[in-house]
């Protein structure tokens, strides 16, 4: 129990960041409307130990976009800050999905100030904005194809199909906010809008030197490594063909797949095993929103 607790601490410390335990509460804890009720298909995939698959998965595809990706190289600390900016993020996917709907609509809000200051030119002079609804469809495509597989293959209990339609149409709503103009809402468009992006996807040298340093260089104690590489094995495993080459992406032998299938298992089983308490405490927070809201 003792390893548990300590494995699970450090887990949700690293993804959650310092404040996480209050973050979390509030997010819980605090009474009122949400965007999405408890239990449906956004909170099962949210909530599941197989978005630290799915997160790798998005970042690493996500870097296929050259626009987006010199926009991440030039205007973000994922260098010297990759795990506050993670932090940030699965506080944001937490919010909009658990959290009240004024906090959610709040955490939107900041998310598109911060959109408002990043822009740039890449090397050709080409023009890139992050609030061009073009580049955060391909951001949002991105990251809810790879939750979705992510959970299709890893989660404690996966969805039906009708349960996966109703997860795209759910992120939608959060895309929609963010600005994305006509985010797909069924897994058939969300596939087919990854592949409309196919003709403009490549590898720049921003996106290389990022994987390079969010695989093989990241930022944890060296004990904590093969545990990572465990989980990132899973999550390459997800990764279409033709991404793995150009990104410089690690493979296994012949059955690199199916050696990516049972790491990818094994990881998000350590992962629930070692996170079970959190989520008893979030049940426990939610049953407390439920009487306090009742009242």
């Amino acid at each position: 129990m003792r390893i548990r607790e300590r494995l699970g601490q450090a887990l949700f410390e690293r993804v959650a960041g310092p404040d996480g335990p209050r973050h979390r509460q509030r997010i819980h804890g605090t009474p009122g409307p949400r965007w999405f009720e408890s239990g449906s298909p956004i909170t099962r995939v949210h909530g599941d130990a197989s978005m630290y698959v799915g997160g790798i998965r998005a970042v690493l595809l996500q870097t296929m976009q050259p626009q987006a990706m010199t926009a991440v190289a030039e205007h973000s600390g994922y260098r010297g800050d990759m795990w506050g900016r993670l932090a940030r993020t699965s506080r944001f996917l937490a919010v909009t999905t658990f959290g009240t709907a004024d906090d959610a609509q709040q955490a939107v809000d900041v998310v598109r100030a911060i959109h408002d200051r990043v822009h740039g030119s890449m090397p050709d002079g080409t023009p890139y904005d992050a609030n061009d609804p073009h580049l955060l469809e391909w951001v949002h495509v991105a990251e809810i194809q790879s939750f979705l597989l992510a959970h299709r293959r890893y989660g404690a209990r996966p969805l039906d199909p009708a349960g996966y339609d109703e997860y795209v149409a759910q992120a939608a709503v959060v895309a929609r906010k963010l600005g994305v103009l006509e985010p797909p809402t069924t897994q058939a468009e969300l596939h087919a809008a990854l592949e409309r992006f196919r003709p403009e996807l490549r590898a720049i040298d921003h996106a290389r030197d990022a994987v390079s340093y969010l695989i093989r260089k990241p930022e944890l104690p060296v004990a904590a490594r093969p545990a990572y590489w465990v989980l990132v094995a899973g999550a390459v495993g997800l990764m279409p063909d033709w991404t793995r080459e150009p990104l410089d992406l690690p493979t296994m032998p012949i059955v690199h797949d199916r050696v990516a299938d049972a790491l990818g298992r094994a990881g998000t089983r350590t992962v629930r095993w070692a996170t079970a308490p959190d989520r008893a405490l979030t049940a426990r927070l939610a049953r407390t929103r439920a009487v306090s809201a009742a009242g």
